[in-house]
């Protein structure tokens, strides 16, 4: 139990100390600052919640983010660790909304028999008009969202196993997704 408190103590004193170093013009500190306080939001972050690795990086890379951003907020004298523990508790009370009210909306969708259909001439004809659709799209935005949105890949993965950058398969989808609704309104979309 000491040697916990102990590290605990170096951990925040260490972070507090680099900070400090960092808003006085030293970039190496700000960088070390970066690199343990990440390795610090993963620890607490993995005890606090039960989700995969992938959100938990979204989750440290939300509040690495929002500490940049608020580094004018922090007072010396104040406990590191206690204001990282504010920024990481909103940002996390914000994922969880949006984990939440994602996990709603889909849930409405399976449990609604008017909206999702079981029979098999019903998804065989949906998986024809996808096809349909995507085929009207440029090459990367129907693949950047066939990978992300229908393999349920994230954007690194699709990045990797198609050859585009992350930037670009974001801008693809997010496109492509523009054209398919235009395409589907009678619109002419073609970015």
């Amino acid at each position: 139990m000491h040697e916990t408190r102990y590290s605990v103590t170096t951990t925040a004193y260490r972070l507090e100390m680099l900070l400090i170093r960092s808003t006085e013009g030293h970039k190496d500190a700000y960088r070390l600052f970066l690199q343990e306080l990440t390795l610090y939001l993963r620890v607490k972050l993995r005890k606090q919640i039960r989700v995969k690795d992938s959100d938990v990086d979204d989750l440290i890379q939300e509040v690495l983010i929002a500490v940049h951003i608020g580094l004018d907020t922090f007072t010396p004298g104040v406990p590191v660790t206690a204001w990282i523990s504010a920024i990481s508790r909103h940002k996390l009370v914000d994922h969880l909304r949006a984990v939440t009210r994602w996990n709603d909306l889909h849930t409405r969708f399976r449990d609604n028999k008017h909206v999702a259909s079981n029979s098999a001439i019903d998804v065989s004809n949906a998986k024809r008009d996808i096809a349909s659709l995507l085929k009207t799209l440029p090459k990367h935005q129907s693949v950047a969202i066939v990978h992300t949105k229908l393999f349920g890949r994230s954007t690194t993965e699709t990045a990797s196993a198609t050859g585009l950058t992350e930037s670009a398969v974001k801008v693809g989808v997010h496109r492509g997704l523009k054209n398919l609704v235009a395409r589907t309104r009678g619109l002419k979309r073609d970015n």
